[in-house]
């Protein structure tokens, strides 16, 4: 009796047009609704803040600094969610890693919409919240890992890298999405209304949205567990990667992720708070800047993830690091100056979503490509939560934190400029050709 050689769940040939389709969708609508949700409590950081942790007459700097530390501790519960869920997707199949952690992530982010806040249950509407926090990071950290892993095995021959790319459109349209009902519900309602109970309704919105997305899962074809899966064409069977090969596999997807992740939060997801409290700028024409940024994200992934197809993920990627590397600070500048004309900051931080866009178009199947299909959901997905763990989730703690104590406005510029810089000789690492080459 000879023993199952592993490879992919389901070889690229061997795959269904409608089952590739179905894929997509049921892959790319949990992403929608994860980056959704992590967009609005972004977005409405202030009044969450003042919510659950300001006490009155208590620091409205100090209650955004511990808003952003529940906001960080979510994304470093990120990597166990990727770890537990992925090990999970890896033997048991793709599908029910996918349905688990949809349920679980609109399950904590509709609770957030209905907790009491400071004012009603004093200390422990803080901790309640940190607590639904931490559930929605295990979850979106199981969600990149089986998403990716679906959406690239199932795509047809030459099209992985903007299969992949929709992982990451959805990610501009989810965040675009939470600008927007921020903007409409701050342009429709009174101060008192927003901090009283509108912030609520973004959040009770995740509930439908995540019925939707159970009932796409559910839909999907089911699966071989990797670990069981017998070698399909195009499969190159093998033993199970020794675990170093695989840590430092994760290591270095988290150098080439490094500048996506802090520069992709820094413009897109702090910017709103960071306009307010440094540069006195109102909570609508922040919102309007960040859908604007977020516009220019979304508008360029997926020309991007199809351009790496042709070219190579390595140029492409390389490209947009380098020109947020070296427009960071000058686009900064630009939004400071009090007396620049709208639509020239307008542009410049439609540009600079643009930049980190062509970083996450390819990015999904650059990540794909270093995993073999035994590891895959927990490689991939260890390497992009650690790198938004650490570069992301730290984002906006980080720099309100060191504004807050230097005075120094162009931190943001900084940081997003040095974190791509280091991801240019990370991304240098790749090879020209992964694009043309079969998944392992």
């Amino acid at each position: 009796m000879t023993t199952p050689v592993p490879g992919p769940v389901r070889p690229p040939a061997t795959v269904r047009p409608d089952d590739a389709r179905r894929a997509l969708v049921a892959g790319s609508v949990g992403n929608f609704i994860e980056w959704y949700e992590f967009g609005i409590y972004g977005y409405f950081a202030t009044v969450i803040a003042a919510q659950f942790f300001t006490p009155e007459g208590g620091s409205e700097v100090e209650g955004l600094v511990k808003a952003y530390a529940s906001f960080a501790l979510a994304f470093f519960f990120r990597p166990v969610g990727a770890a537990v869920f992925g090990r999970f997707g890896d033997r048991a199949g793709r599908r029910p890693a996918l349905v688990l952690v949809v349920c679980l992530m609109t399950g904590a982010t509709a609770m957030i919409g209905l907790l009491p806040t400071y004012a009603s249950i004093g200390t422990a509407a803080p901790w309640l919240l940190t607590l639904l926090r931490i559930l929605q990071g295990l979850s979106a950290g199981g969600e990149f890992g089986g998403a990716v892993s679906v959406m690239t095995e199932c795509a047809p021959p030459g099209r992985r890298g903007l299969y992949g790319a929709w992982q990451s459109f959805t990610v501009g349209l989810g965040l675009l999405a939470g600008a927007s009902v921020a903007v409409v519900l701050a342009s429709v309602l009174t101060t008192a209304q927003l901090y009283g109970w509108g912030w609520r309704v973004p959040f009770l919105l995740t509930l439908p949205l995540g019925l939707i997305a159970l009932r796409l899962r559910l839909r999907l074809p089911p699966d071989a567990p990797p670990a069981a899966a017998p070698g399909g064409a195009g499969a190159e069977g093998g033993p199970r990667p020794r675990p170093g090969e695989t840590v430092r596999a994760v290591v270095l997807g988290v150098g080439r992720m490094m500048g996506w992740s802090a520069a992709g939060y820094t413009l897109l997801v702090v910017m709103p708070s960071y306009l307010q409290s440094t540069l006195g700028t109102t909570f609508q024409r922040a919102l309007l800047g960040t859908v604007l940024a977020n516009l220019g994200f979304a508008a360029s992934i997926l020309p991007a993830g199809r351009l790496s197809d042709r070219i190579g993920r390595r140029t492409v990627m390389v490209a947009g690091a380098l020109l947020v590397a070296v427009l960071a600070l000058p686009l900064l500048h630009l939004v400071q100056d009090p007396g620049g004309p709208a639509y020239e900051k307008g542009a410049a931080l439609f540009a600079a979503g643009a930049g980190v866009g062509l970083m996450a178009g390819p990015g999904p199947a650059m990540l794909a490509e270093m995993f073999p299909a035994r590891v895959r959901c927990t490689g991939l997905g260890l390497a992009y939560a650690l790198s938004n763990a650490v570069f992301s989730g730290c984002a906006g703690l980080i720099i309100t934190e060191v504004v807050e104590r230097t005075g120094n406005l162009d931190v943001p510029g900084y940081y997003a400029a040095a974190t791509c810089a280091v991801s240019v000789a990370a991304l240098l690492t790749l090879r020209g050709d992964d694009h043309r080459r079969a998944l392992r």
